[in-house]
């Protein structure tokens, strides 16, 4: 199955997604590639979201040579995907390659490192939000390519779904995951349906993804 259900989440198994997070993960991998590779991992994710959840109706169209009957996919045109600056930016590039009509907003969010919480999470800090119109019938993308803690990621959606109408459908996308993020945004967003390309072993002391793949920021836009 190219989308399996895993616990809390769902997992993009697709093998091409596979190779391309294994190409990303290693420390070899030089800013060029890591940037190209998150487009790559994005395109892939949006394709797998279209086949695996949003539905198809028959179309009558024309060909050069006679009339038939072929396939549309339905609710192309109503999709919001949601950026979470910084590190996600490549990885909707990427899937603005799957949904080229989604409608898009940022949310500059990002944990404060110096003061970790009791129960392992962390204070977020949300400098800037612009969010287009969300309505019922729309598909939500939330992109991150880290999920942690899960600090952040439900800041976001508390951001999102206070905005707005209910949308549809929820996504939360992300290239890996540490179990208790996906544990806490699930409790906290029971309706957000996880989709991760793998679920990793851990979180560290330092609240960082074990084996991860290193901050997508700083790899993406070199600034260690």
């Amino acid at each position: 199955m190219p989308i399996e259900h895993r616990g809390d989440a769902h997992v993009i198994e697709h093998a091409l997604a596979q190779h391309t997070l294994t190409r990303i993960r290693d420390v070899h991998t030089e800013q060029v590639g890591f940037r190209k590779g998150l487009v790559k991992l994005g395109r892939i994710c949006g394709y797998e979201i279209i086949d695996g959840v949003m539905g198809t109706e028959p179309v009558e169209i024309e060909t050069p040579l006679t009339t038939m009957t072929g396939t549309r996919v339905t609710g192309m045109d109503d999709v919001v995907i949601i950026n979470v600056l910084r590190a996600a930016t490549p990885f909707v590039e990427g899937l603005l390659k799957a949904f080229p009509r989604a409608k898009q907003g940022v949310i500059s969010a990002g944990r404060n490192e110096d003061h970790r919480l009791e129960d392992g999470s962390f204070e977020i800090t949300i400098d800037y939000v612009k969010l287009p119109e969300i309505r019922a019938k729309d598909t939500v993308i939330v992109a991150d390519p880290m999920l942690a803690t899960g600090s952040t990621m439900c800041a976001v959606l508390e951001r999102i779904l206070a905005a707005g109408e209910t949308p549809k459908d929820l996504f939360v996308l992300s290239a890996v995951s540490a179990p208790p993020g996906l544990q806490r945004v699930k409790a906290e967003f029971p309706d957000a349906t996880l989709l991760t390309v793998a679920i990793d072993d851990h979180l560290d002391d330092d609240g960082f993804i074990v084996p991860g793949l290193g901050d997508a920021g700083d790899r993406a836009f070199r600034t260690v």
